[in-house]
């Protein structure tokens, strides 16, 4: 994440601690596809903990992909002591109860992102500001479905960490 997706993050995290905020990451723009973490979802990740809500509950805050370190740092800016091994074992728990989508950033580091439900998705992903889009799958679930079949393997399972550079980047570089 480039230093304009830290200072992003960094304002929601003052907002958040102004009071100005219901909740972690501040006011944001409703997104009709990711609703509020429901406080009963960290029971899918084992017992429910006031710190694994409270990461959940971040995680859901946040509409772009964030590592377990920044999301860390923005708990404790807001006054948190959650400890950072907390945050990884909820965000690896939330990813294998299928409540939470992971890519990899171009260092390799895992980048979390809260999914309201369990459908599959895949993203395209600026590689400057960490925006990030969901896109159509249907073609390549097909196609994975369709290799699935013809090979007789089951239980197939896929990635695919689409990256590019968003017009907001592109405008951003041609104005320099």
């Amino acid at each position: 994440m480039n230093d304009r997706g830290v200072s992003a993050l960094a304002a929601a995290f003052d907002r958040r601690a102004a009071g100005s905020a219901s909740r972690f990451g501040g006011s944001r723009a409703v997104d009709a596809a990711r609703p509020p973490a429901p406080p009963n979802e960290v029971e899918l990740i084992g017992r429910p903990t006031p710190q694994r809500t409270e990461v959940l509950q971040a995680l859901a805050g946040c509409e772009e992909f964030i590592s377990a370190q920044l999301l860390h740092a923005g708990l404790l800016a807001a006054g948190s002591r959650v400890g950072l091994s907390t945050v990884y074992r909820t965000l690896t728990a939330l990813a294998a109860a299928v409540r939470a989508d992971v890519v990899r950033d171009v260092n390799g580091e895992r980048l979390f992102r809260y999914r309201p439900d369990t459908d599959h998705r895949h993203y395209l992903i600026c590689r400057r500001c960490g925006l990030s889009v969901p896109v159509d799958s249907g073609p390549v679930e097909a196609w994975a479905d369709e290799i699935a079949r013809t090979s007789g393997f089951a239980q197939v399972q896929h990635t695919v960490e689409l990256a590019g550079t968003c017009v907001g980047c592109v405008a951003a570089d041609a104005g320099s």
